[in-house]
């Protein structure tokens, strides 16, 4: 299959039952807490959103206007993709339910909004990229490399962009981030052997390499790309082992609280998750 037949100019994100799919995200919740996913993925209880997460959607949003146009050989001006990105403004505040403090804080996050797309269009000015495919959907049954085993349930994926590398395809997602991180892969070991996973069931290939490229919500916004290898088979065992241990619990109806430093950012922390302790 060719990376241009993975691309599609509408993609829908799939909901469905525990059973469905497996998706990095599901995977990464569960990793880090299997209370919080149970009270999400089971019970249904979603976390607000919030501003910084809404912040997230909007560029993401933007970022997709942008390589879409790049893709046809069409440059846009920061100022065409911000009126392109923030016409949806209203709907999705609405769909999101939204609360905005004031009228001055809303019109803040738009102009942030703008201002982070506007970084990563100076920062990728002049590198010739070529985008393959953009906002993808990606969905293949879990066999395992080294024995062949089908897993029984598919692995879904959407990966933000494809693009061609310096060492082949490039498979790149989009972060906001409030600050600068290190380039620690293992922090996105799931997500990116997934996506690898993904790529080669469904070109046949073998990924060039995977990007993090984070967009920094600083004063004035920066961009920060990580650049990663292609996977390892060991890369490949990891993820496997994981989600064997993931279907397991589900199997089991085990949901073990697991507290620690992802709590501080729990929505649960002390309201959902006090119960259930009690």
């Amino acid at each position: 299959m060719s990376i241009s037949s993975l691309d599609c100019p509408t993609v829908e994100r799939k909901t469905g039952g525990i059973w469905d799919y497996i998706s990095p995200s599901r995977l990464n919740t569960w990793l880090r807490c299997p209370l919080a996913w149970k009270l999400r993925y089971i019970d249904g209880i979603r976390s607000p959103t919030s501003p910084a997460m809404f912040l997230g959607k909007t560029v993401h949003s933007g970022l997709e206007i942008l390589n879409r146009h790049r893709q046809l050989c069409v440059e846009l001006s920061p100022e065409d993709v911000a009126t392109r990105m923030l016409a949806g403004w209203d709907e999705a505040v609405a769909s999101e339910s939204m609360r905005f403090e004031s009228l001055q804080d809303e019109g803040a996050l738009k102009k942030q909004a703008a201002d982070l797309v506007a970084a990563y269009m100076e920062h990728t000015a002049g590198t010739l990229e070529t985008p393959l495919a953009v906002e993808t959907s990606m969905e293949s049954p879990l066999i395992d490399p080294d024995t062949g085993e089908d897993l029984g349930i598919p692995l879904l994926g959407i990966v933000d962009l494809i693009t061609n590398g310096r060492d082949g395809t490039s498979v790149v997602d989009f972060k906001t981030s409030a600050r600068s991180s290190p380039p620690y892969e293992i922090t996105h070991e799931i997500q990116l052997s997934s996506y690898a996973y993904l790529f080669r069931q469904a070109t046949g290939d073998k990924e060039g390499g995977l990007e993090i490229r984070s967009l920094i919500k600083t004063k004035t916004p920066k961009v920060v790309i990580h650049a990663y290898p292609s996977r390892s088979d060991a890369h490949l065992r990891r993820l496997f082992a994981v989600t064997r241990v993931y279907l397991d619990d589900l199997d089991a109806g085990q949901f073990v609280y697991r507290p620690g430093f992802g709590c501080a950012m729990c929505d649960h922390r002390d309201t959902n998750c006090r119960t259930w302790m009690a």
